[in-house]
């Protein structure tokens, strides 16, 4: 596993806390360990597609790279939950810019 694909696996973990956080209190604290299970998931998820070993390209496209990644692994949570959770879906397409932004900082700085 490269370091790429280390860092944004973390990194999509990281972010699943944040976000299992945010709907544990949306929903009152009675979201049910399945979906709170299977929203850190669907993050984790979303660091292995960002993750993945794309060619590099400009930081601008790899941002919406990101953006498109995460929309797309959003979107099959988002569908599977009867479109209940826009907030969530919205923080998949937002979380996949932050990993790319996060994994071009990381490249930036380990080359010197």
């Amino acid at each position: 596993m490269n370091r790429r694909m280390k860092i944004a696996l973390i990194g999509g973990a990281l972010l699943g806390l944040i976000c299992v956080a945010g709907a544990y209190i949306r929903s009152g604290m009675s979201a049910s360990p399945e979906f709170v299970f299977s929203l850190w998931y669907n993050r984790v998820i979303i660091g292995l597609a960002v993750g993945a070993p794309w060619p590099t390209v400009p930081r601008n496209k790899a941002l919406i790279r990101g953006a498109v990644l995460g929309l797309l692994v959003s979107f099959a949570f988002y569908s599977s939950t009867g479109f209940q959770d826009p907030v969530s879906f919205i923080a998949g397409i937002v979380y996949g810019v932050i990993l790319e932004a996060w994994l071009s900082r990381a490249e930036r700085s380990s080359h010197p």
